[in-house]
């Protein structure tokens, strides 16, 4: 029997699973919706080619192969679309894949009663980052000299973006290239801005924590690094085990060890990004000059809201004409100070703001910038436990109802009236 904290090197016993490292996580999922443990998977299957990642909803077990391996050109964010399309998880239950950015939205999202995550079983998956589709296309192009339709497949390890490809002879070969490196390009190549700032690596909040951070000697490259983070995700992995689905053995402890430097380095990389990034956005007066000069770009086409994870309001401020003027291109800058405020404590850093975007404001570094600045203030770090942020504590309905009753935005009591 396995309990939280504890780690193992799995592997799953079929072969109809080729999945990476092993194919444990893609055995898991199958053996959770086999078993009944959840009605469906929300899996990140693979579109018209390498660089379309799509959301699937699979209900039946002998479609999980398809979803098995990486795909670090998909730049989804599964908790909003469960939020939005599967009615939170309140009357089914649900097996999610996530990433780090993809447990903190989860969180967001269940701490502000949108997601029942009682029906949710996360399988968290290590991540180096993730590279905007049409910027891998281009680096693949440019600085690898490869036609990126043969590109077979694409993984971030030790430090480099790796593609297997075919060449003009039908040969296998592989290229890898610095990460730092790619990114230190003025091209803008590399992972997406956020990811490099990311410091949620291995996603511990999840049920269970998934990579191949860790994995050495005979295991190489053919069992997953498993953390057990939960009861959930160690009944998961024991059920898994009994049924023969998933086979178990201790870790090599040197892997251990060579786990947590591989994480420790990412840590430290994604400190020293945001110092650059932030250091270039400026402070003060002279950050805010530039955050206005950016979104003057707006359109307000509300991608940006649409798609954010702590956005879920019935009855969007932005949308009041005596908050913001209707019809304005670009937008009054309320529009953007009103989503600084709502979000801004919250932010979990998942990119969607900035990644779908289509006049290429940076979004996401405004946002991220104010959030790191609000913990230090404040010390809530959203995204990893069920705390809430102070703002968060009014009822959206409740309010709305009271301030249209009574024309008033106290929320409290007036203490000082005689």
């Amino acid at each position: 029997m396995t309990a939280k904290g504890d780690m193992v090197y799995a592997w799953t016993t079929s072969c109809d699973i080729h999945g990476e490292c092993g194919g444990a996580v893609t055995a898991l999922l199958q053996h959770a919706l086999a078993s009944g443990m959840v009605d469906a998977v929300l899996a990140v299957c693979r579109g018209a080619d390498l660089y379309d990642a799509k959301l699937t909803l699979i209900t039946d077990p002998a479609q999980m192969p398809k979803a098995a391996g990486s795909l670090h050109c998909g730049t989804l964010l599964s908790a909003k679309m469960v939020k939005k399309y599967l009615g939170g998880a309140r009357d089914m239950k649900i097996a999610v894949p996530v990433k780090g950015c993809d447990a903190m939205a989860f969180y967001e999202l269940a701490k502000r009663q949108q997601i029942n995550l009682d029906n949710v079983i996360l399988i968290g998956l290590n991540c180096g980052g993730t590279v905007s589709p049409m910027v891998a296309r281009d680096m693949i192009a440019d600085k690898y000299e490869v036609n990126p339709d043969a590109v077979l497949k694409e993984e971030i390890d030790k430090g480099q973006f790796i593609i297997e490809y075919t060449d003009e002879n039908g040969a296998h070969q592989h290229k890898g290239i610095s990460i730092e490196k790619l990114e230190e390009e003025p091209e803008g190549y590399g992972r997406r801005q956020n990811c490099q700032r990311c410091k949620c690596k291995v996603p511990r909040q999840a049920d269970l924590a998934c990579g191949n951070w860790g994995v050495i000697g005979e295991k190489a490259g053919k069992a997953t690094f498993v953390e057990v983070c939960s009861e959930k995700g160690a009944a998961l992995l024991d059920a898994a085990v009994s049924a023969g689905a998933v086979a178990t053995c201790a870790p090599e402890p040197k892997g251990l060890e060579i786990r947590g430097k591989v994480e420790n380095a990412m840590l430290k990389l994604g400190d020293k990004n945001r110092a650059r990034q932030f250091a270039e956005l400026g402070s003060g007066r002279e950050r805010l000059e530039k955050i206005m000069k950016l979104s003057s770009r707006c359109i307000a086409c509300r991608a940006c809201i649409e798609n954010c994870p702590i956005c879920y309001c019935v009855e969007c401020s932005t949308a009041k004409p005596h908050l913001v003027r209707p019809g304005q291109i670009p937008p009054d800058f309320m529009f953007h100070l009103i989503r600084f405020a709502h979000i801004a404590d919250s932010c979990i850093n998942c990119g969607q703001c900035q990644e779908l975007c289509p006049m290429d404001i940076p979004n996401a570094l405004f946002m991220h910038a104010q959030q790191v600045e609000l913990e230090k203030m404040f010390g809530h770090k959203p995204g990893y436990d069920m705390t809430m942020p102070v703002l968060s504590y009014a009822e959206e309905a409740e309010e709305r109802a009271r301030l249209n009753a009574t024309g008033s935005d106290m929320i409290f009591e007036n203490v000082f009236k005689e």
